[in-house]
């Protein structure tokens, strides 16, 4: 994450923590990036040096002035009169971590060769829920390769019990053995 997206994150973030907005920023912060995602051009015209800062912001009003916070609106203002605008996603990212962690909220994402069922995806999320006293969101990512088992992936932290993890092991144990 870059020093502009912590900085500009942290201050979105804690505006919205004084005005007691973030549990409603953090929704329209994903719609505004998923909107960037969906349309990327959009965000390079934003970036335009051939268009003055004021279409610029001219363009955010037209676009989400009815549908965001005048808090994100002006936000987003701010990021393309800067010439930031580049920076919205690790904004999102860094706003997104700060609510999170004040939320005790614990994304994990637990990678499978198969995708997970309701009930195990629940029960899984309770143990964890138990183990780290924290609301997990969990995400079930599939990756055939893993031949079975799982894979938690949160915090910075990576618990692998898989049969193709287990496999590399012996592979390495039966490598490093001298007959």
């Amino acid at each position: 994450m870059t020093d502009v997206a912590s900085v500009y994150g942290q201050a979105l973030y804690d505006l919205a923590k004084e005005e007691g907005l973030t549990a409603s920023l953090l929704p329209q912060l994903e719609l505004v990036q998923a909107c960037f995602d969906q349309v990327p051009e959009y965000s390079q015209l934003l970036s335009c040096q051939g268009l003055s800062k004021q279409e610029r912001c001219d363009l955010l009003q037209d676009s989400f002035g009815q549908s965001v916070h005048p808090y994100l609106l002006n936000f987003l203002k701010i990021l393309v009169e800067k010439g930031y605008i580049r920076h919205f996603p690790p904004c999102c990212d860094a706003f997104r971590r700060f609510y999170y962690r004040d939320e005790g909220i614990l994304p994990v994402t637990a990678t499978t060769a198969l995708p997970l069922t309701q009930e195990q995806t629940q029960r899984l999320t309770q143990k964890l829920s138990a183990i780290t006293q924290k609301t997990v969101l969990l995400t079930n990512h599939i990756d055939q390769t893993l031949l079975g088992g799982m894979r938690l992936d949160y915090d910075g932290k990576q618990l692998e019990d898989s049969i193709s993890h287990r496999m590399e092991a012996i592979r390495q144990t039966l490598k490093n053995t001298v007959l």
